[in-house]
Order: structure tokens, then C-alpha cells, then sequence
């Protein structure tokens, strides 16, 4: 009996992409020797990508769908997708085609050759913000010096894994989750490979710069303690330079010079304040990963599905 292939997609008001998308990944998957299903999790759309699904799946035998209850995140998703899977390799992908349906047979040839996880990377090409490059860029670099995992830059949420990864993945029951991270933790037998992003056909991207910068404090935050080592030592630091500021005080106390200069003590004051808050905001940070840990609640919730 052939092996069997699952592929797993979350959606979010990407109704105008779901018939493309099937059709692009039927055209790849009908020319493999493998059996294979396609399962759609849809976050929380108000479009009208449920309709397009259940469309799909009178069209197709091998389509199918979950509906969650609201927008639960894209990484929560996933999970949902992962959860619901029963490949013997799993492949999970974006829903507006920038994730090139082609590259699949590639990434089972690897899957093929031994390699538990396939990666993709994606290479930027010029019609991408400079600004969008120098932040992704920046992100990755901070992740590697502040987390205790190596993730290439550009690494996407394009991969192929085997059903023993799988398997693991379903345990995790952390809240913030961000599985580029995850998977590079995991170990086994990885290879990366880097493709370049189709362009998307219908709709906008879901990654406005405010959901990017969201997207880096949680994998930073989620694989790593150093900004609160970083805090002790800035606090450290500060402190000795305050020591510097004792033999001027002294020294006017007994030579009876006046303390001027009330706007660089309250310029001074200020930067203390704001450096104190910061530090307190990275503790609180982490504090209320553990408070929403603490509660123990679903990453998802299902409203309806359409599953084997």
C-alpha cells in the first residue's frame, strides 16, 4: 500500500485563493507515487473562505476542512492542522500561493533520501520592501544571538516533516508557539533548501509590521532568557557608572560648590525611569507567558469540520 502524504494549510479570508490553490496542488500531487490529502484550517475568516472549502470538498474526494471558532493565530493553526493529520510525511504551507505548490516533489525527494524534516528558505527577491528585508534580516539576526537555536534567514513555515515528528508536535502545550523555532529545536535528520516566493494572486498579506514585530518578541521570548540576563547586566553597568558621580558630589560638599544643573538630573532621572521600565516590562513579559500557561486553555477551538 503507497504511502500516504498530508498537507495542511491555514487560511484567513483567502476565498478568491482556495480554488486556485487546490487545483495548483492536485496538478503536483496526482504525479506522485503517493496517496495524499489536503486539509484547510480556516482562522477565523469573514469572507466566505468557509463556502469556498465546502465548495472544494464536493469537488474534490481528498479536500478537506476545519473551521475554527474565531481568529486563533496562524501558529495555532497549524497545530490544529498537525493535529488532525494522518500522512506518513505531513506538508505544511501558506494559502496564498507564495508558497510554491511546485517545490513539494523536492522537498518528498529529500523526505525520500532520509531527512525527517525538510525546510525551505525563502530568497527575497527585489520587488520586496527594502524595509520588509532589512527587518526579517534583523529579526533572524537577534533571534540567533539571543536564543539558543541557528535559524537561517528567510526560513518559512514551508516544510515537509515526517509522522514521528509529527507525533511529537502534537504533545507540545505551550501557549506561544512558534514552530520555525520548535522544529529547528526538535533535532532529527533536517535539510533546508530555499525556493523563491510565487506572487500572491488575490487578497493582502496578514504580516503588517505590528504582527511582525509581535511575531519576533514571541520567538524570541519563547526560546530564550538572555533579554532578562541582559537586564541584570545593564542594571549592573548602570549602577558602577553611578559610583563615578560620588568623588563630584564630595567634592562640592566639602568645598562648598553648589549642585547645579537641574535639567541633567532630570534628564538623568528620566533615563533611569525609562530603563527601569523597560527592564520590568521584559520581566512582566515573560511572567504573563506564565499566567496564560497557568490557565491550561486549548490553542484552538473547533467550530465545524470536514475531516476523514
Amino acid at each position: 500500500m503507497p504511502k500516504k502524504i498530508s498537507i495542511v494549510i491555514p487560511v484567513c479570508n483567502e476565498k478568491s485563493n482556495v480554488p486556485l490553490m487546490v487545483d495548483a496542488l492536485c496538478t503536483v500531487m496526482d504525479k506522485q507515487l503517493y496517496n495524499y490529502d489536503i486539509t484547510f484550517i480556516d482562522d477565523g475568516s469573514n469572507d466566505g473562505t468557509v463556502d469556498a472549502l465546502k465548495e472544494q470538498t464536493q469537488l474534490k474526494s481528498n479536500v478537506f476542512f476545519i473551521a475554527l471558532s474565531r481568529n486563533f493565530g496562524h501558529q495555532n493553526a497549524l497545530k490544529a492542522g498537525l493535529d488532525n493529520s494522518n500522512g506518513d510525511a505531513v506538508i505544511s504551507m501558506d494559502g496564498d500561493l507564495q508558497h510554491p505548490p511546485s517545490l513539494i516533489p523536492e522537498l518528498i525527494k529529500h523526505w525520500e533520501a532520509g531527512n525527517d524534516i525538510v525546510y525551505t528558505i525563502r530568497k527575497d527577491h527585489h520587488e520586496i520592501p527594502m524595509m520588509k528585508r532589512k527587518t526579517s534580516n534583523l529579526f533572524y539576526n537577534l533571534m540567533n544571538r539571543l536564543s539558543d537555536i541557528e535559524l537561517e534567514a528567510g526560513t518559512a513555515d514551508f516544510r515537509l516533516m515526517d509522522k514521528r515528528v509529527v507525533d511529537i508536535c502534537r504533545n507540545f502545550n505551550e501557549m506561544d508557539l512558534f514552530w520555525r523555532g520548535l522544529v529547528k529545536w526538535l533535532g532529527f535528520t533536517q535539510i533546508g533548501i530555499e525556493y523563491e516566493p510565487s506572487e500572491r494572486k488575490f487578497g493582502k498579506s496578514k504580516y503588517t509590521y505590528k504582527k511582525m514585530m509581535q511575531f519576533a518578541l514571541r520567538g524570541i521570548t519563547s526560546f530564550s532568557i538572555k533579554p532578562l540576563s541582559i537586564a541584570i547586566y545593564l542594571g549592573f553597568t548602570f549602577s558602577i557608572l553611578s559610583l563615578l558621580y560620588v568623588p563630584y558630589v564630595l567634592y562640592a560638599y566639602y568645598f562648598g560648590h553648589i549642585i547645579s544643573g537641574w535639567a541633567s538630573v532630570i534628564v538623568t532621572i528620566a533615563f533611569f525611569g525609562g530603563l527601569q521600565l523597560m527592564i520590568l516590562g521584559i520581566i512582566g513579559m515573560y511572567l504573563g507567558k506564565l499566567f496564560i500557561q497557568s490557565k491550561q486553555r486549548p490553542h484552538y477551538v473547533i467550530k465545524e469540520s470536514y475531516l476523514p
